[in-house]
Parts: C-alpha cells; structure tokens; sequence
C-alpha cells in the first residue's frame, strides 16, 4: 500500500495527513499525539475515525498541522483521517458519514464590521 495524503480544515486550521500500514502510530507536527493532545477528549476525536471502522492500529498516521486552537487543529485531523480512510475502503463512507465524520464544518469566524467594537457588539450609545 502507498501513502495516502489528505487534507482536512476546521475554522482556520489545516491539517495535512500522510497514512501508511502500521502499527497505529499517530504523529502529529513530530511528537507523539499523546504528546500533542495531553487531553482525553481529544485523544479520542483522533482515535475515533479508526474505531468507527474497526481500524485501530492498522495504519500510522503523519500529520502536518498549522493554525486555529487544538479543538480545531484536533477536527481538522480528524476530518483528514476520515477522508484518507474512505480513499482505502468507499465501504467505510457510509459509517463515517452517518456519525457526522464526512462533513467539513462551514462555521467561521464573522468578520469585524467598520464602526463597531466587535462583528455584532456595537460600541456604548450615550443619548447626552
């Protein structure tokens, strides 16, 4: 098997995924995802791809990740997984996408308007 290369996106950040067979390591901008994610919950966003398909340890994964915060950066990857996992199997698809795994969230910052504090807080009115 080749290396599967992918990308997923979530608010600004980008992650860019290198998949081979393996063992099931998960290396992410050079350390360890342990190591990257110290947290449960992320750990488990990134695990949770492979566990939908009953592919836990079966590939590793390089991960290139660059922008936004780590509950971004963690979707990002996670979105790129599951992308590179379809590539693989199509039969994988519909599980994935049934738990939401397929869909690129669209959600992003609204931009800040001229004249306003904020995107929609406007600065304090004073009438005298």
């Amino acid at each position: 098997m080749e290396v599967i290369n992918t990308l997923g996106r979530r608010k600004t950040a980008v992650a860019r995924i290198y998949m081979k067979e393996g063992k099931g390591n998960v290396t992410i901008n050079n350390k360890d995802y342990k190591v990257y994610f110290d947290i449960p919950t992320l750990q488990y966003k990134i695990n949770q791809p492979f566990a939908i398909t009953d592919t836990v340890g079966q590939y590793d994964v390089k991960v290139n990740v660059d922008g936004g915060g780590i509950t971004g950066q963690v979707e990002a990857i996670r979105l790129a997984i599951s992308r590179a996992l379809v590539k693989i199997n199509e039969d994988y698809k519909t599980l994935l996408k049934k738990e939401g795994l397929m869909t690129r969230d669209p959600r992003m910052v609204e931009r800040k308007k001229p004249g306003q504090k904020k995107a929609r807080k406007k600065f304090q009115f004073s009438k005298r």
